[in-house]
C-alpha cells in the first residue's frame, strides 16, 4: 500500500502546484463553459477527499460543516454567502489533509466497504478514486486558467 501513500503525495502536490501557479486575479473568474472557478475547485478537492476518506461530514472534526454547502457535488460558487474561506485557507488545509492521509493505517485500505460506492468495494479503492478524483480537478484548474487566458 506504499504505493497509494505516494499516489495521495503526487497527486496532492501536482493540484497544489496548479493553483500556487494561478495569478491570484483570476481564482474567482467563472470562465465561459465552466460552472464553477478554480477557487471552487480547491474547495472542492478538500471537500469530496475529506469525505471519501474521513467521513465527513458525519465526522467533521477536520473541516467546518458548511463545506459540503459550499464544494460539494451540485454546489456553485454563485450561491456563496460572503464569509467563503480563502484560497489560502483552503490550500493549507489540503496540505494538513495529506498529512493526516498518510496517517490512515495500512489495513484500513482493505476494509470492505458497507455497500460499493462509484464502483469502490473497499476503502483502499475508495482512496484510489480519491487519487483520480483529484488529478482529474487538477486538469480542469488547468483548463480553466487556459480558457481565462
Amino acid at each position: 500500500m506504499d504505493f497509494l501513500y505516494k499516489q495521495f503525495e503526487m497527486s496532492r502536490h501536482m493540484f497544489l502546484r496548479e493553483v500556487n501557479q494561478t495569478n491570484q486575479g483570476v481564482l474567482d473568474v467563472q470562465p465561459n463553459g465552466f460552472s464553477n472557478n478554480i477557487h471552487w475547485q480547491v474547495g472542492h478537492v478538500l471537500t469530496v477527499t475529506e469525505q471519501f476518506l474521513f467521513g465527513f461530514p458525519n465526522d467533521d472534526s477536520n473541516l467546518p460543516q458548511n463545506y459540503k454547502d459550499l464544494f460539494g457535488n451540485g454546489s456553485s460558487p454563485a450561491a456563496w454567502p460572503d464569509n467563503v474561506p480563502s484560497v489560502d485557507e483552503l490550500t493549507e488545509q489540503l496540505q494538513k489533509q495529506l498529512e493526516r492521509m498518510k496517517e490512515i493505517p495500512k489495513e484500513k485500505f482493505n476494509e470492505q466497504l458497507p455497500e460499493p460506492f462509484l464502483g469502490a468495494e473497499t476503502f483502499g479503492e475508495l482512496a484510489a478514486l480519491a487519487v483520480v478524483h483529484e488529478s482529474n480537478h487538477a486538469g480542469r484548474v488547468n483548463a480553466m486558467k487556459k480558457a481565462i487566458g
